[in-house]
């Protein structure tokens, strides 16, 4: 699997990465020690590359490392936990 650049846009409360001109994103909601991750959106032209695995994995690390307890209001994110199960303790 490639790897991608993904970085955390705090301002617009997204994960990005850009991939052949193309953004992907991961929206997100912070309250506390809590992250609702909201919305998964990649484009057509970057589709199973696995740049929405890299959004996932990354927001999901950044979670871990900052103490957040994790909402997986998005489908993807939610099936991404279920798949990969070290993520699983995360859940609020």
């Amino acid at each position: 699997m490639p790897d991608f650049s993904v970085a955390n846009n705090a301002d617009r409360s997204r994960f990005e990465s850009v991939v052949d001109g193309e953004t992907a994103i991961l929206d997100y909601q912070l309250d506390g020690d809590v992250i609702a991750f909201t919305h998964t959106a990649v484009p057509p032209a970057i589709e199973n590359q696995g740049v929405g695995s890299a959004l996932a994995r990354t927001a999901l690390d950044y979670a871990e490392t900052h103490g957040l307890r994790v909402l997986p209001h998005c489908a993807f994110v939610a099936d991404f936990i279920r798949e990969h199960d070290e993520y699983e303790h995360l859940v609020d």
